[in-house]
Parts: structure tokens; C-alpha cells; sequence
């Protein structure tokens, strides 16, 4: 099996180091010195982890010319950051 390195793989080694920096160091929220969602942002990381993954794997089996799929795979990426700024 041939490795194939894509801006989603990027993305879920980022979520997956994400998740561990804060499972291992811990957050916190604000000035907030009573509420820690450390547990819960590191899920929320490796549920997004997951999910990048399994759009990874889908995304390869349906365009399997690597230069097609970066391509792809960045246009997710930039779609997918342009509807979280006008959702936030």
C-alpha cells in the first residue's frame, strides 16, 4: 500500500495532537477557575479526527490521482473554513 500524504491527513495528525496536548496539559476556558472542559475538548478534538479521516477515505477511493485529490481535498478545507466564519 502506497502512502499518500493529503491536507486532510494533515488535519487529523493536527486533531490528534490537539487531543493529546489537552488530555495531557489540560484547558482552560476564560478566567474560569471553577469549570475545566479538558475531557470534553479532547473528545470534541477526536470525534473531529475521526470524521477528517473517514472523508479522507472516501475522497481517495473517489479520485485516486493524487494531484486531483489535493486539489479536492483543499477546496474542502477552505469551504468548510469559509462556512464556519459566516455560521460564527
Amino acid at each position: 500500500m502506497k502512502l499518500k500524504i493529503t491536507p486532510l491527513n494533515i488535519a487529523t495528525a493536527f486533531f490528534i495532537v490537539a487531543a493529546a496536548y489537552i488530555g495531557i496539559y489540560g484547558i482552560k476556558i476564560g478566567n474560569s477557575k471553577t469549570l475545566s472542559f479538558g475531557g470534553t475538548i479532547c473528545a470534541v478534538f477526536l470525534l473531529f479526527a475521526l470524521v477528517v479521516f473517514v472523508i479522507d477515505m472516501m475522497l481517495r477511493n473517489f479520485f485516486p490521482e493524487t494531484k486531483k485529490l489535493w486539489i479536492i481535498e483543499l477546496s474542502f478545507i477552505v469551504l468548510t473554513a469559509v462556512i464556519y466564519i459566516l455560521v460564527k
